[in-house]
């Protein structure tokens, strides 16, 4: 994801702002880590899972030991896994997650090349039939990369629901495409809805409160549904966009204050990411290879 267009930002729906934030002030460099570390340790709902070791890129082929070994490391956080493609070794991620006791969050990656959309959808719905699908999302921000029309998305989302009437199906995109598109909400059993306050060039301070009004706008256009976040997250170093400055301290900050707020108010939330993946510096610039809360040689940073 990168920088978001300001027109969509304006909200004054749903409040849910009730948890204000941690006051850091308070806290010394050092105690802040010990924070974090505790943060932690005290487990994540869901994480999305970093497939890339330096070198590789998306199109590689990846072994089933890269990624059980990824997996063991993430098992003692996290609840649950997201992957964001069904081929090319990512269909080992649901596999090997369910066998390591964790629930998992499914994604077809859905772009312009049909052909590459077939061998998706296809793999995802064969994942399902196996039992190591218990969220499919199809697409992942289809639509603000317009790589395919909102008629072409549904006809993949309804496709997949009719293969697979008992698990819960739904599309991946920024918060405010529920707004912008209904039928998206009318056609998904869940809102998958990704809440990147730092895109949106907010500064640190505020970064919890607009995550907020960004999970309240998409529950108000859900109607009820239930939202996930299936994305969001602070990067630790490489650059700045407005208001929002990527480092160690702020990417520490922005992930304590979710996880705290996630479990008071009850919000299941899948933080953007797992390990540090250099080959994510294309359209995001530096700051794209530094979203993970370990680093690209799999240590925790902090």
């Amino acid at each position: 994801m990168s920088y978001r267009d300001e027109e969509y930002h304006a909200y004054n729906g749903i409040n849910f702002t009730e948890h204000s934030g941690i006051d850091f002030s308070k806290y010394s460099l050092e105690e802040l880590k010990t924070l974090w570390r505790a943060t932690l340790k005290k487990g994540m709902h869901g994480i999305c899972f970093s497939m890339y070791e330096d070198g590789q890129e998306p199109g590689d082929v990846i072994t089933e030991e890269q990624v059980e070994r990824r997996v063991k490391i993430l098992k003692p956080y996290s609840k649950w896994i997201r992957s964001f493609s069904c081929i090319e070794g990512n269909e080992h991620i649901p596999r090997i997650a369910h066998k390591h006791g964790m629930k998992t969050l499914v994604g077809a990656w859905l772009g312009d090349d049909k052909d590459d959309n077939e061998k998706e959808i296809e793999a995802l719905i064969q994942l399902a039939k196996e039992g190591v699908v218990d969220i499919a999302a199809v697409g992942n921000e289809v639509l603000y990369r317009n790589d395919l029309s909102l008629d072409e998305l549904l006809d993949y989302i309804r496709r997949v629901k009719e293969a697979l009437p008992d698990i819960p199906v739904g599309y991946v995109d920024a918060y405010y495409e529920f707004s912008v598109h209904p039928q998206l909400v009318e056609i998904s059993d869940v809102i998958l809805s990704n809440c990147y306050p730092y895109w949106e060039g907010c500064h640190i301070d505020g970064a919890l409160h607009h995550m907020q009004q960004m999970f309240g706008q998409a529950s108000d256009a859900g109607h009820g549904k239930k939202v996930i976040i299936t994305e969001t997250g602070w990067p630790s170093e490489g650059g700045s966009l407005k208001g929002a400055f990527s480092s160690e301290e702020n990417a520490m900050k922005y992930f304590i204050n979710t996880q705290v707020w996630a479990a008071k108010a009850n919000v299941d939330v899948f933080y953007f990411s797992s390990f540090d993946e250099s080959w994510k510096t294309g359209d995001e610039g530096d700051v794209g290879a530094y979203w993970g809360l370990w680093d690209k040689h799999e240590k925790l940073k902090f």
